[in-house]
């Protein structure tokens, strides 16, 4: 993708975080935006301040993708309001810090269903109008926690990984043919993750999410298939590479039971 100037953007989970930041640096470059989350108060908040700041057209849609039928329904409403996606964000996930089994099923089905089923089902949904326009792309918010086995955090991780692998595949398949895919990999970044995550993050270094966006538009305007945020989370991510993978796991081992069941001694 050459450039977002005129580009027409759907952003999932806009209304904090990294979303409203990629929101925020998408209209500094004179993108035109849709904007998705489940809160319509925040999302026209967002859109108001966004509109006004930049002059960009900003259209909002409320939609829950824990819900099946939510990703067709929101681009049904894309296309009945005569909108046409060129570059997808998505953003929306969440994920838990916990003992595996001290999450319920429940929990780890929605966390499946936001993190990869909705992301799947918005790629096949725009991918075949990009294909027809060309200069197209899609970022997909994978994170660090994809590049290796987490214990305590092995749901999200795992779904995290799916992304970075379903993301690099399809950047195989379509960037001679007009539309890059791009992968992001964030670490600790300075969101509402963590209170949901109930990520115990005290000592760890944080990106902000503004930093997390721009890097992020960037990779993609260089036709990068992933983008890891972050100079000390690039070399981290050569860890996996060197030891063997039972080390590897004995090491996050160690770390994050120390984040999730040190808090309980």
């Amino acid at each position: 993708m050459k450039t977002v100037k005129n580009k027409t953007v759907l952003i999932t989970g806009a209304s904090s975080g990294i979303g409203e930041a990629f929101a925020y640096e998408l209209a500094k470059k004179g993108a035109n935006l849709i904007i998705t989350a489940r809160s319509e108060d925040k999302l026209k908040v967002l859109a108001s301040k966004i509109s006004k700041k930049y002059n960009v057209e900003v259209n909002v849609f409320t939609g829950d993708l824990l819900k099946k039928d939510t990703p067709v329904k929101l681009y049904n409403q894309i296309k009945q309001a005569g909108l046409s996606v060129d570059l997808l964000i998505n953003n929306a996930g969440f994920g838990k810090w916990v003992n595996f089994l001290d999450e319920s099923i429940d929990g780890y089905e929605e966390m499946i269903e936001i993190n990869i089923n909705a992301l799947v089902k918005l790629c096949y949904l725009v991918l075949p109008e990009m294909l027809e326009k060309g200069d197209c792309g899609i970022i997909n918010v994978a994170s660090t926690g994809a590049l290796q086995p987490c214990p305590y955090v092995a749901t999200y991780c795992a779904s995290k990984s799916f992304v970075l692998n379903f993301s690099e595949a399809l950047y195989g398949e379509y960037y001679k043919k007009g539309v890059t895919i791009t992968a992001l990999c964030p670490g600790n970044t300075t969101t509402g993750f963590q209170a949901i995550a109930k990520a115990n993050t005290k000592g760890m270094s944080a990106d902000s999410s503004e930093t997390v966006a721009k890097e992020a538009i960037s990779a993609l305007l260089k036709n990068k298939s992933f983008k890891i945020v972050g100079t000390m989370n690039y070399l981290q991510s050569f860890l996996p590479r060197l030891l063997p993978r039972k080390s590897v796991i004995n090491i996050v081992q160690k770390m994050m039971n120390d984040k999730v069941n040190g808090l309980k001694k």
